[in-house]
């Protein structure tokens, strides 16, 4: 391809400096540069050297649609979702919870070890503060280890899911196999007994879920909530909508049916996927998402 004239390249790399802004605005922070530092190029030996799965699945710009896709499944569990959705700011406060969750994967996984521990342990100290009793009476706590568990197997088949779908590097059988191992590091370490170590074996507890899954007021609330209503400026609007249909394109079914989504495979296949991989390929030019390279321990 020949190259841009000077001023069109210019033009260019201005919008995607102002791309690259807003992302790192909404999920990193205005603090972008600092947290890289004290993450990226902290030296240090770290839990999961560079050529392990887990960075492969977390540098690409599918993670955006995984972690939609993660908070859609997760509000299916009543328990789940009733923590959520009383100890959770995420209708004043969206995008500070969407950086929190950011900055506890980027230290877990890229950070030094002490930063990695340090990160596991505020979460582990929040969660001892969240508990109650759902809407049908009963208890609940962020450290039953049953609970923690569904909210890492969601999480994690739905990173994998959107990356299946939507990732820049096609991963094999036994690099999936790969990531669901990593994974099982962090999970063990917020309170998760026994994480599944295979894909095989996620699927295996899944599964072990299903009869508890169903839809809720607050599961449906919470769903209107990310795909009708975000608090987003018209402008920001139908990017947003693009990953957030595009997560909706690798729920089951039936994850579907129980958040009221209408299921439209032809248009999945047709026109929702092919967007999802627009708006992907469109995160990495914008932000160089995929050139995260920590420095050897």
């Amino acid at each position: 391809m020949a190259p841009l004239p000077p001023a069109v390249d210019e033009r260019v790399q201005q919008v995607r400096r102002a791309i690259a802004d807003a992302l790192r605005d909404r999920v990193i922070g205005p603090d972008a540069e600092s947290k890289q530092a004290a993450v990226l190029l902290a030296p240090g030996e770290r839990w999961f050297a560079p050529d392990r799965p887990v960075h492969t699945v977390h540098t690409d710009a599918s993670m955006f649609i995984g972690g939609m896709r993660a908070l859609l499944l997760q509000s299916l569990h009543p328990l789940a979702m009733a923590g959520v959705a009383e100890h959770s700011d995420y209708r004043n406060d969206p995008w500070g919870r969407l950086q929190r969750t950011a900055d506890f994967l980027a230290a877990t996984t890229f950070g030094p070890a002490d930063v990695a521990q340090h990160a596991v342990d505020r979460v582990n100290a929040v969660h001892g503060h969240v508990h109650g009793t759902a809407g049908d009476g009963r208890p609940y706590s962020a450290r039953d280890p049953h609970l923690l568990r569904w909210v890492h197997v969601a999480e994690i088949d739905s990173f994998l899911r959107a990356h299946e779908a939507y990732g820049a590097v096609r991963l094999t059988p036994a690099e999936r196999d790969g990531y669901v191992e990593d994974m099982a590091v962090i999970a063990r370490k917020l309170g998760v007994k026994a994480p599944p170590l295979s894909v095989r074996g996620l699927r295996d507890q899944l599964r072990m879920f299903r009869p508890e899954l169903t839809s809720s007021p607050q599961s449906r609330d919470a769903a209107r909530y990310l795909l009708v209503d975000p608090p987003l400026d018209t402008a920001a609007r139908v990017p947003y909508l693009v990953i957030a249909s595009a997560a909706i394109a690798t729920l089951p079914p039936w994850a579907r049916a129980e958040l009221r989504i209408p299921y439209l495979p032809l248009t999945d296949q047709l026109v929702t996927r092919p967007l999802g991989n627009l708006v992907a390929r469109t995160i990495r030019w914008a932000t160089g998402i995929n050139d995260v390279t920590p420095p050897a321990s």
